[in-house]
């Protein structure tokens, strides 16, 4: 039986009241330390990378990037809270039990604006792709701008009304100190499990699969014109662009599927008490590590987030007239 020495406390002045810190070997914790914090390391700047390039260069503001940085700076705050899952590798919490609220609410609600991104940028290809014609009109700088913000706010209100019982009485589900637990009544869990995961996966799998069969059709009808007038090459130079802007997004789309399906698999499936430690942390892992293989996905697949990263490292934007720059005919 292990006597108080042998057992390693969280608070050790508070004895029996402390939690009992999780047992690891020094390497595999050194390890684990070492990866989570450079991920999350990585997720800022990357992401920051993304917001500030967009933010800065008027060329970039389109209702598509707009959409691409509310999505970043949803990932910009899950880099943000990864840095405090260090914490939770040898099972204490340190911040104390508002600042465990406090860190599950922004969590929540960067669940639901990721998805919320997801819905709108899946809307956004449905349109530029099926209706070509009224996109300029119908989707507008203002429009997406109005989208983002409601977006937010739905998340926050629709969080705080999930995580009511958490935001009222931290800790409340606590049984030691160093413990940062929270439970969601049934009602709850179901509602933020069909908002923030059923409803959005449906819309998107629907529209891209509507944007996919027309994009098919698209490219067979332009095969079959390839003796175009001039006018006719120049309309389908903006195809082939958006085309590509929408195989890019569909590459976002489909990432983010597959990291965050496990994680919501097991919440739908209620089986998540049967998972072993292992698996358990290779699904929280893909389910952070989502948002920071969005930015690599724009440093691949994006010319103008390649070309604005130098102009950012170097201090070049703050240099007169540079958010002017014709970043998109930089080399």
């Amino acid at each position: 039986m292990e006597t108080l020495e042998e057992t390693e406390l969280c608070f050790p002045q508070l004895l029996n009241s402390s939690c009992v810190k999780t047992k690891r070997p020094h390497y595999e914790t050194l390890l684990t330390n070492i990866v989570v914090f450079s991920v999350s390391l990585l997720t800022v700047i990357l992401n920051l990378l993304v917001i500030i390039s967009i933010s800065h260069f008027k060329q970039l503001h389109t209702p598509t990037n707009l959409l691409l940085l509310s999505l970043a700076v949803s990932d910009f705050f899950m880099g943000l809270l990864m840095f405090f899952q260090i914490m939770f590798i040898d099972g204490c919490w340190y911040l104390g039990d508002l600042m465990c609220s406090l860190y599950q609410y922004i969590a929540y609600i960067n669940s639901s604006t990721s998805a919320g991104a997801m819905v709108l940028i899946s809307i956004d290809r449905y349109v530029a792709v099926c209706y070509p014609l009224h996109y300029s009109t119908e989707v507008t700088q203002t429009r997406a701008k109005i989208c983002v913000c409601l977006c937010w706010i739905c998340s926050v209100i629709f969080q705080s009304l999930v995580l009511m019982d958490v935001l009222q009485q931290p800790g409340r589900f606590n049984t030691c100190f160093g413990e940062c637990v929270f439970v969601i009544n049934y009602i709850a869990g179901v509602a933020d499990l069909i908002f923030t995961f059923i409803a959005p996966i449906t819309v998107i799998v629907v529209l891209y699969m509507r944007v996919f069969v027309v994009a098919v059709t698209q490219a067979r009808a332009m095969r079959s014109h390839i003796a175009a007038v001039s006018l006719q090459n120049s309309a389908k130079i903006t195809r082939k662009s958006e085309m590509k802007v929408t195989r890019t997004l569909g590459v976002v789309v489909v990432v983010f599927l597959i990291c965050l399906c496990p994680y919501y698999c097991v919440a739908l499936t209620g089986q998540d008490s049967l998972l072993n430690g292992s698996i358990a942390a290779v699904v929280l892992c893909l389910y952070y590590f989502n948002s920071c293989l969005n930015p690599m996905i724009y440093a691949f697949l994006y010319p103008w987030f390649r070309k604005s990263i130098p102009l950012i490292v170097t201090l070049k934007i703050l240099q007169p007239d540079s958010s002017a720059a014709n970043i998109c005919c930089l080399k």
